[in-house]
């Protein structure tokens, strides 16, 4: 029996809340974005508050499902970045609840979001895309508003230019006019002059009433010329007071929405599977009515057998025809007329085949366009799963609230899968990827991240450690750190500096006969390397040998001794023997030939770095045995007398 907790109240509550803000933020920013790309068609066209109204809510019901996932993404973060920072999310760990358990309202919540978001593209969209288009047509059909400006042709009027010097704002009179007109053609062009005038709009807004004073009408009339007459009609008229009608229709109509029925975003999952087998059908029947009259012209090759070949040479042979010989005979009149023949077959066949081409193009277009919208439903529903399951482990793991790191982390998210999404499409598009691969790309690459980020919020995983992946960019390029010992300010335990004398005097000797024995300016033999299992037991037991004495001896009052103990390097234990520690790495290393000896030769670079290291360790060794002596009278400074020394052994069993 599913039970409602009060934990789950307080989450619910916590994330909803910044839901709804969230939404609306995200919904305000897609329309605006939205916006500017029609921005310039719908400046000065006089709309009323009605249809811009509409023309925004239209434009909203299609942007809902596009802002859920980003709303999602973003409250999540704040939400659960907002419980880690008030370390809310620790108690509710402490009280034996894991993450998973914590999400489960809002696991519930966002399934339901994402069904919401499925109904929004399935029922809603279509409906709001045919009226949005259908608007945005009419819109951009309308006229704009007259307002002419100083100085420049305006052309906003169909079928005339009007050019004015000057205007008076207060009385609306217009001054220098010049009015090119050209509603019969260039043949019929008009020009007319005015020294002032006034514009006005009729009652019923569907033409301009223009009162010029003071002008002169120039009109050719050259579409009334006799034919093969020389003197070509003419008209000029000099006026007073002159009353123009301009076709001018102000008044916004709506366009016929017909032909938008058929684009894929006006349909339905259900209409666009239905479509996408008569849409295939007849793409199959063109392509076979295209195939049908290409076998039947002269662009068609029938294959023949090799035999048959022969049989056809041979019978060219016998009764060839040279067409050479027979174009040489005509006269030069039927040459030309061959010729010009020609060209023209080849300039219509060749029309005919890329009319055939771009119509094929189209068809296999319209087809895509129907998958990608139909693969785009599901995808976008899903986006709001996988965003939620990168932003509220990302939350937990950050341990940030409020509008500054939660905003970052979700814009460079958003951004990735913007990039994705819309690389994918426009591949998928062109038909340069499969739909399906490209439709599918941003989801399948945040999907793993999604998982990821999951497992180690629930498990209390270390993510955004800066050190430990410091650590595995300097441990790939075999880079390494400095040692750093410094003084302990309390000690509890002084140094055994005796048997610590007695060890470091032991590595000296040991590191003499290992670089006797090994000899690493030799070049090792590849096949141990690659395909032969070992490890360098005596290096592995001098590191850590060396090491339990550097810990001993940073207890020490004496500066000296920690300015050498500064100086021992860390010492990589594997890296010269062997590239990986797994075995089938270094087999696939090895069979690979560039990846092989690029880690052979990186192989052969730490064996030179361990010679150098060694020297160091034995060099640094010494001086701290001298050191010890100078400051610790009676104790050895050699091997051999420490070995002496009855107490040597219980003291070093002891330490």
């Amino acid at each position: 029996m599913l039970r409602i907790k009060k934990l789950d109240i307080f989450i619910t509550k916590q994330f909803g809340l910044l839901f709804i803000g969230t939404f609306f933020i995200c919904q305000f920013v897609l329309m605006m974005q939205f916006l500017w790309r029609y921005v310039d068609e719908l400046i000065g066209k006089g709309l009323s508050l009605e249809v811009m109204a509409q023309f925004f809510w239209y434009m909203g019901l299609m942007l809902m499902p596009q802002a859920f996932p980003l709303a999602i993404l973003l409250s999540s973060l704040i939400a659960f970045g907002n419980l880690g920072e008030s370390s809310e999310l620790t108690a509710i760990k402490a009280a034996g609840i894991s993450l998973l358990q914590a999400m489960r309202s809002l696991i519930v919540i966002v399934v339901i979001i994402s069904g919401i978001s499925f109904y929004f593209q399935e029922v809603i969209g279509p409906k709001s895309f045919i009226s949005f288009r259908q608007l945005l047509m009419s819109m951009q059909q309308k006229n704009p508003e007259v307002e002419i400006p100083e100085g420049i042709f305006y052309d906003g009027i169909s079928g005339s230019n009007i050019y004015v010097q000057k205007k008076n704002m207060e009385t609306g009179m217009l001054y220098g006019i010049m009015i090119y007109r050209m509603n019969g053609g260039y043949e019929d062009a008009a020009v007319i002059l005015a020294d002032s005038g006034r514009m006005q709009t009729t009652e019923e807004k569907k033409h301009l009433l223009l009162t010029l004073y003071s002008g002169e009408w120039f009109e050719n009339m050259r579409s009334q010329d006799v034919a093969g007459s020389a003197n070509v009609p003419y008209r000029r008229e000099t006026f007073s007071h002159k009353r123009i009608v301009l076709d001018f229709d102000g008044d916004f109509n709506m366009a016929d929405a017909d032909w938008i029925a058929g684009d894929a975003r006006s349909k339905g999952m259900g209409k666009i599977l239905h479509d996408l087998d008569s849409i295939r059908e007849f793409n199959d029947s063109v392509g076979h009515q295209f195939y049908f009259e290409a076998k039947h012209t002269g662009f068609y090759i029938p294959a023949i057998s090799k035999a048959d070949s022969v049989k056809a040479l041979a019978a060219v042979k016998k009764d060839s025809i040279n067409f050479d010989s027979l174009y040489s005979k005509l006269p030069p009149d039927a040459k030309q007329r061959v010729m010009k023949a020609a060209v023209n077959e080849a300039q219509i066949a060749s029309s005919d085949l890329s009319f055939k081409a771009d119509y094929s193009e189209a068809l296999n277009h319209n087809d895509l366009l129907h998958m990608i919208e139909a693969i785009n439903k599901v995808t976008v529903s899903l986006s709001c799963l996988i965003f939620f399951f990168i932003g509220a482990p990302l939350g937990a793991i950050i341990r940030k609230g409020g509008l500054g790191v939660p905003v970052i982390i979700s814009v460079l998210v958003f951004i990735v899968y913007y990039i994705l999404e819309n690389t994918g499409m426009r591949m998928a598009r062109d038909n340069i990827w499969t739909v399906w691969f490209g439709k599918m790309l941003g989801t399948c690459v945040l999907t793993p991240i999604a998982v990821f980020f999951t497992y180690k919020a629930n498990n209390d995983s270390v993510v955004f450690n800066i050190d430990l992946y410091k650590q595995a960019v300097f441990k790939m390029l075999g880079l390494r750190s400095k040692r750093h010992v410094s003084m302990k300010e309390v000690i509890i335990e002084d140094p055994v500096y005796m048997a610590d004398s007695y060890h470091l005097l032991r590595i000296s000797q040991e590191i003499e006969q290992y670089s006797t024995e090994h000899q690493l300016l030799r070049l090792p033999n590849p096949i141990k390397v690659f395909f032969r299992p070992g490890d360098d037991q005596t290096i592995r037991r001098i590191s850590e040998e060396l090491e339990e004495v550097i810990e001993d001896l940073s207890n020490t009052k004496d500066s000296g001794i920690l300015t050498y103990l500064n100086r021992y390097p860390f010492v990589a234990i594997h890296a010269h023997t062997r590239p990986f520690r797994q075995k089938w790495l270094n087999v696939i290393t090895g069979l690979f030939l560039p990846l092989g000896v690029f880690f052979y030769l990186r192989m052969c670079r730490f064996r030179l770095r361990l010679r150098k290291d060694l020297a160091t360790i034995s060099h640094t060794n010494e001086l701290i045995v001298q050191r010890i002596a100078e400051k610790h009278p009676g104790t050895p400074a050699t091997l051999e007398e420490l070995q002496k020394m009855p107490f040597i052994i219980d003291l070093i069993n002891n330490k």
